[in-house]
């Protein structure tokens, strides 16, 4: 009995000891970046009342573990420095030592698939041929990447429904050979421009999930911001909560060992006949484990950077949303942006997202407000409204046939327009034409657009080749009059920053509509800079 006692008593003090050394979330590693120019925290644990020192470029300090072994401390303002330098923190005897650390610019780059894709993943076979020079570049870029002021950080996937948590896996890479390849595909040409224009160290925080919808990376605080969204998150729980607690692990395990049984006998005859083998089952997971409850990935893996600091945060995602409240969407995402900016302690946070680019067969006619795909794409255009923010427009480098489309070159490049032209004063015409407004007169609808640049064109892009002007009609333009019936309208430039829209059947027009599909394949209305026009519509 004593020897048991003893046990149990060893067992608790050493986890007593264990939870109260000094630690660090796991981003604060060995080849960390940190942000330069503004206030940088640096937090962790230790034991409840240990006075912490850190230390780092020439500044000291300190502060006091709370109550529950919780501490902070900020460094300020910090020079960008390509020099690999020592970060300490000690409390009492205890000592950690961070190696090789640099201060440069910090982007969160957030997501789904067409963000977590790595360029590893992105570099395979194209499934349409005439895409597979993208996917050579990509290979080529693999081998000659050899930048070691270019840094990632990828946080492990995790999920939690009920509780931020502090702590997520994760580790520093490079850009150099070996090491690259991890690196977000979109992530990773954003920041090589950036690399290449401001000249300093720059990190990316890859923090994304394949597949995901936008609602489970927002906290749950935020959900709170309508009654809409309240009552949404509510629901969703409730019906979490019930699947866990009717859950019986034996009877799902006996389920998916009957499946397997009966699938290794189909495979065994597919094998025998030269066929292919029908798709291996999986075993369901434990509903808490499910990455689309709302909140879930934010507590289980954002939570984790928070707050970081970092100079803004670049977004691809919408494409699991076409199927799951995309009217919502707007909205949705909206709260998404103040609730990390919130977390991040910046009000005024750089937050730069892709629009969805085009995917599956073009429509041969004008389409319907059914459509979720566009419905999100023409969300996330109307959230340009929000403050320090910006959308890139993919609708001229989609792919019919693989939702996963080869050319983050230009994805990158669109989004460093925005971040080089808002956060770093360059002066950039940083978007293709956005919907401004538009005026009825007579038969005709005159549609005026922002980011015109030195002017409109009809344009080509071809791969990875800059757009180029065309001497063609413009195209994708819809216009409907009281009926409600749309029609493929003519549409020519009558300005520098407006295009004039009729159907000669149509004498009093309601509404104009531009790129009204998930692919507008022949959308052509740029501006001279050659960045593509967003799809949008009038009312």
């Amino acid at each position: 009995m004593k020897r048991i006692i003893g046990a149990v008593l060893a067992l608790c003090f050493t986890g007593v000891s264990s939870w109260a050394e000094l630690q660090l979330p796991r981003v604060f590693a060995d080849h960390m970046v940190l942000q330069r120019g503004q206030d940088v925290p640096l937090w962790g644990t230790a034991d409840p009342g240990a006075e912490i020192v850190a230390e780092f470029a020439g500044q000291k300090r300190t502060a006091v573990a709370d109550k529950a072994g919780k501490w902070r401390v900020d460094f300020q303002s910090l020079e960008a420095s390509a020099e690999s330098r020592v970060l300490t923190v000690s409390a009492g005897d205890e000592r950690i030592r961070i190696s090789d650390v640099l201060v440069g610019e910090v982007w969160l780059c957030g997501g789904q698939s067409n963000m977590d894709f790595s360029l590893n993943m992105l570099k395979g076979k194209a499934r349409d041929p005439q895409y597979e020079p993208v996917a050579e570049y990509l290979r080529k870029e693999i081998q000659s990447a050899d930048d070691p002021l270019f840094r990632q950080f990828k946080v492990g996937r995790q999920v939690s429904a009920y509780e931020a948590l502090s702590e997520a896996a994760g580790v520093w890479k490079l850009a150099v050979p070996g090491q690259v390849q991890e690196f977000s595909g979109t992530g990773y040409f954003f920041g090589r421009e950036l690399r290449r224009e401001l000249g300093v160290p720059v990190a990316l925080l890859s923090c994304n999930w394949g597949g995901t919808l936008v609602e489970p990376w927002i906290p749950a605080a935020g959900f709170q911001a309508s009654d809409a969204m309240k009552s949404y998150y509510d629901e969703q729980l409730s019906e979490l909560k019930n699947k866990a607690a009717a859950w019986d692990e034996a009877a799902v395990r006996a389920k998916y060992e009957k499946q397997l049984a009966e699938w290794k006998v189909k495979a065994d005859a597919a094998e025998a006949n030269g066929k292919k083998a029908p798709r291996k089952p999986r075993m369901a997971e434990h509903p808490e484990r499910s990455n689309r409850i709302p909140a879930t990935l934010y507590n289980g893996m954002l939570h984790s950077l928070v707050p970081y600091g970092i100079k803004g945060v670049i977004w691809y995602q919408g494409e699991s949303n076409r199927a799951h409240y995309p009217e919502a969407y707007a909205e949705r995402f909206s709260v998404l942006i103040d609730s990390w900016r919130e977390r991040f302690e910046q009000d005024d946070l750089y937050f730069y997202w892709c629009q969805l680019a085009k995917y599956t067969d073009p429509v041969e006619q004008p389409v319907g407000d059914e459509d979720g795909w566009v419905t999100v794409i023409d969300a996330q255009r109307r959230v340009t409204a929000k403050p320090n923010t910006g959308m890139a427009v993919l609708n001229d480098i989609g792919e019919a046939k693989d939702i996963h489309p080869k050319n983050k070159v230009d994805v990158g490049r669109r989004l460093s327009l925005w971040a080089l032209d808002q956060a770093y004063g360059r002066e950039l015409v940083c978007s293709g034409p956005l919907y401004r407004d538009s005026e009825i007169r007579g038969n005709k609808v005159v549609v005026r657009f922002d980011y015109a640049g030195s002017g409109l064109m009809a344009g080509r892009k071809h791969l990875l080749d800059p757009a180029v002007e065309v001497d063609e009609p413009l195209k994708r333009f819809q216009i409907c009059g009281a009926d409600g019936v749309w029609q493929w309208a003519t549409a020519e430039i009558s300005g520098p920053d407006e295009v004039t829209v009729w159907h000669a059947d149509i004498p009093q027009p309601v509404e104009v509509r531009y790129a009204w599909a998930a692919n507008a394949e022949g959308a052509n209305l740029y501006n001279r800079e050659g960045l593509p026009a967003s799809v949008f519509k009038t009312r």
